[in-house]
């Protein structure tokens, strides 16, 4: 019967629903994409193009380790975590002759990688297609694609090189042209002997470029290490048991086996490591999207059964239980939640595809690793959408399902004055929550940490003005009762709208709050962080010049020119790099300590650089406090291809934020990266060398000489690309929350009917009840104003003093003229449209209507 009747209700109250029905749609929707980009994290595939004809390969491990065994109670809990490196981690070349020897192998190949671009004669260094990297290899390894000539010969000498199809296309080779090559030395010119191509057509994630075996060895800079083995098995050797019989040879060193797709994470380790910040990323965006999606439909749901208070204590009149009502409720909720949800769900599937091509294109996910599609997300999306609804149903009507019936009609006819207790002391404990939050806020110092509470606590306090808003409202008005009643006669009647429906008016002012307090959050958070950043490296940058590259790199041997340039007085090559102490993760940087105070200033603030060199490092305060280190302490971290070392501290810097947690010896960090050239040089001469610093690298193609003024430039556009990916995960939240908004106005005003058809009978004009619907609207939006700026400057100046160190957060207030201004064409937007539309009747039918 109650599913018969929660029928006919959604039949006659279409209206009343869609408010409802859109709200759940997009939290749905918003789920569904939060879950397919964790799920791609956990689960996506990464496919191999390199060793596509290699079906076992051997590699080292990736990953660093800790295990903890814990005694209590008589039991031992042994627990196991593991963490990817930042740098390709490479095996001894005695591996080859232990796989080599192996029953069923027919052949282990050996293999380097190493970045290698080729140069044309304008000297514009060649990337590979859509930007993707170029790698060079040796050519006894070409049968791993396999690769295989189509022109020309194989290379023979040490200047000898082969090209693929794809790269001889785009420049114009032919065998028996002369090419140059930056690698990871001096940029050299070699004769192409050959052009070879895949038998499975152009490899489409990278170039490659093919060097005698002697010539490959000298360019990996790795003697006596390969990145990998590519095992071909001799003709009927089955997969499972040859990869067994690796695995028993291969005991107790750090090899690891992989077959099929556990192929591709070896030869794209970016790849793998952005599942782990995928499963972040989309846990950080899927709980700030539940938390904000509960906020709204709840509000949307008490919004609507508010709108129904009539009916329902009818209902309670004519002897329906409370229990009748809630599953009247419920039931209603529940076929909304199931429509909503599973249109949500379908809808969320395309949102995921654009989500994750804009991360590729930005950078922050790659190409090579592939999205993954399931029914778990759409199934999750649904199961929390109809469970959001019933407990919103539930929630939005447990008062007025408690009360008596006569109590019912009469707060249907006159709302009731007084908040009930329990929302109050819920709404204070939100407060407290946020608060502490804000709190803990100002003493978190590392971005992964900050950036998930800064969220939640804008969540949080928005979830206390839903709560307490009926006391805010009436509050504010108070406060603008005075202006707000200079504009007579409206004024004063908007003034009295405003506080006698001040339940209404708060599920109106909530969305709205959020809205502002979210998008300014949302903007302005990057920029307080990049401005502190590059505020501290433009204060420790005492370089007069800096050398950078197009390429790949700054070569050592273009340091090396620069030094010896006249008028240079230092020369300081700096290599990035990620390392872990324990499981952490810190950035680093390799510098080269000759004459590096001429050059670089990090404000020590404990111990000197005077003694920092080889078996030295230097950290920041954050780092030093978070490890609990002081100069002289001994720092035992992994480098990033899974390297251990152990350094001692001799300095701790304040300028963390501008050069990094860690600065370690460059020729250290050097050693154990993909790519050792120098990110950048700094150059301290006279002001008159800068044309003989230029003349010194014009033998090296791409690299340049900049001004501070354009160092500063390069780093804020990469200050800008970084921040996108934020930009892109919850600007969709706040176009949620942007909808809400909408969708509650509106749903607030079109109910308003028979309020304006009765002010059009007392003889006001539909100009006079729109310029009222104007200033209750004007008087809304300073209450959100207020709230959701306040909101967000409260969490900003936290997460500055947290970060920064300074209650300083950036806001640019064109930016944030912006947010309001968006704020007030919605708000407007959403309460004048519906209300001209509800306008449009004639006023003597509407007050007479039923309801």
């Amino acid at each position: 019967m109650m599913l018969r009747y929660a029928i006919r209700t959604l039949r006659a109250r279409k209206g009343g629903f869609i408010g409802a029905l859109l709200a759940l749609f997009c939290a749905s929707a918003l789920i569904t994409a939060c879950g397919v980009l964790l799920e791609t994290g956990l689960r996506g595939s990464i496919a191999t193009e390199r060793y596509a004809a290699t079906p076992v390969v051997v590699s080292a491990d990736q990953y660093v380790h800790r295990i903890t065994v814990k005694h209590k109670k008589g039991k031992t809990k042994v627990k196991h975590k593991a963490k990817p490196i930042a740098e390709h981690a490479w095996l001894p070349y005695g591996t080859v002759r232990t796989v080599q020897r192996v029953p069923g192998v027919r052949r282990a190949v050996p293999e380097v990688t190493f970045p290698a671009y080729a140069v044309t004669p304008d000297a514009r260094v060649l990337s590979g297609p859509d930007g993707t990297p170029s790698y060079g290899h040796a050519w006894s390894s070409a049968p791993l694609t396999p690769f295989a000539l189509t022109r020309g010969s194989a290379p023979r000498l040490a200047g000898d090189v082969v090209v693929d199809r794809a790269l001889a296309a785009r420049a114009g080779l032919e065998p028996g042209d002369r090419l140059t090559v930056q690698s990871t030395a001096a940029p050299r010119t070699y004769r192409v002997t050959g052009i070879a191509a895949p038998a499975d057509g152009d490899l489409r994630r990278q170039t490659s470029l093919f060097f005698t075996d002697s010539e490959a060895t000298r360019l990996a800079a790795h003697p006596g290490q390969v990145a990998a083995i590519g095992v071909l098995a001799e003709p009927g050797t089955d997969p499972g048991l040859l990869k067994h019989d690796l695995a028993t040879a291969l005991t107790g060193t750090k090899a690891r086996i992989h077959t099929g797709g556990d192929r591709g994470p070896t030869e794209f380790p970016d790849a793998a490591a952005a599942r782990t910040r995928l499963v972040s990323m989309g846990g950080a965006m899927g709980g700030t999207s539940l938390m904000v999606a509960v906020l709204v439909v709840v509000g949307t749901f008490a919004l609507s059964i508010q709108q129904r208070h009539r009916e329902i204590a009818l209902l309670r009149a004519i002897a329906a239980t409370p229990r009748q009502i809630r599953r009247l409720l419920g039931r209603e909720a529940l076929l909304v939640g199931l429509v909503a949800g599973t249109l949500g769900a379908l809808a969320g599937l395309p949102l995921a595809h654009w989500l994750y091509g804009r991360f590729v294109e930005v950078g922050a996910v790659p190409a090579t690793l592939h999205l993954a599609i399931s029914f778990f997300p759409m199934g999750a999306a649904v199961a929390t959408t109809l469970l959001g609804a019933w407990a919103a149903a539930r929630i939005s009507a447990r008062r007025i399902v408690r009360i008596r019936p006569a109590e019912a009609l009469s707060e249907a006819a006159a709302p009731r004055p007084r908040l009930a207790l329990g929302r109050v002391l819920a709404g204070l404990a939100l407060l407290a929550g946020g608060v502490v939050l804000v709190v803990l806020l100002g003493h978190l110092h590392t971005e992964p940490a900050s950036t998930p509470v800064t969220y939640l606590a804008v969540v949080v306090l928005a979830g206390a003005v839903a709560l307490l808003g009926p006391l805010i409202v009436r509050t504010a008005v108070a406060v603008l009762a005075l202006p707000l009643r200079a504009v007579r006669p409206w004024g004063r009647l908007a003034t009295a709208n405003l506080r006698g429906n001040a339940t209404r008016m708060a599920t109106a002012v909530t969305p709205l709050v959020l809205l502002i307090g979210m998008a300014a959050t949302v903007l302005f958070l990057h920029p307080t962080l990049d401005d502190a950043a590059r505020r501290q490296a433009r204060d420790g940058n005492r370089a007069d010049w800096t050398l950078a590259s197009q390429g790949p790199g700054v070569p050592g041997a273009a340091a090396a020119a620069v030094r010896g340039t006249p008028g240079v007085t230092a020369a300081t090559e700096v290599v990035r790099t990620t390392v872990r102490v324990g499981l952490d993760k810190y950035q680093a940087q390799g510098v080269t300590p000759e004459g590096l105070t001429r050059t670089w200033d990090p404000d020590v603030t404990r111990g000197s650089l005077a003694r920092f060199g080889a078996g030295t490092a230097a950290l920041s305060e954050v780092a030093a406090d978070d490890l609990g280190l002081a100069p002289g302490d001994r720092l035992r971290l992994t480098l990033g291809d899974g390297t251990p070392a152990t350094l001692t501290v001799v300095a701790v810097y304040a300028r963390g934020l501008g050069f990094g947690d860690l600065t370690l010896p460059h020729d250290l960090v050097a050693r154990h990266v993909d790519n050792p050239l120098a990110s950048s040089v700094l150059v301290a001469a006279d002001h008159t060398a800068r044309a003989r610093v230029a003349k010194a690298v014009r033998g090296f193609p791409g690299v340049r000489v900049l001004d501070p003024d354009r160092v500063e430039e390069l780093r804020a556009a990469s200050a800008r690309s970084n921040a996108e990916v934020e930009y892109i995960a919850m600007g969709l939240i706040v176009a949620f929350t942007a909808i809400a908004v909408v969708n509650t106005l509106a749903m607030s005003t079109a109910e308003r009917g028979r309020e304006f058809a009765k002010l059009r009978l007392a003889g006001a004009t539909r100009r006079q009840v729109l310029r009222m619907l104007r200033l209750e609207t004007a008087g809304l939006l300073l209450i959100a104003v207020v709230l959701g700026t306040g909101t967000a400057l409260a969490v900003l100046t936290a997460f500055s003093v947290g970060m920064t160190g300074g209650a300083a957060p950036t806001v640019v207030p064109l930016t944030y003229a912006l947010v309001l201004g968006l704020a007030a064409l919605l708000a407007f937007a959403a309460t004048v449209l519906p209300g001209r539309l509800a306008l449009s009747a004639r006023p003597v039918d509407l007050a007479s209507a039923k309801d």
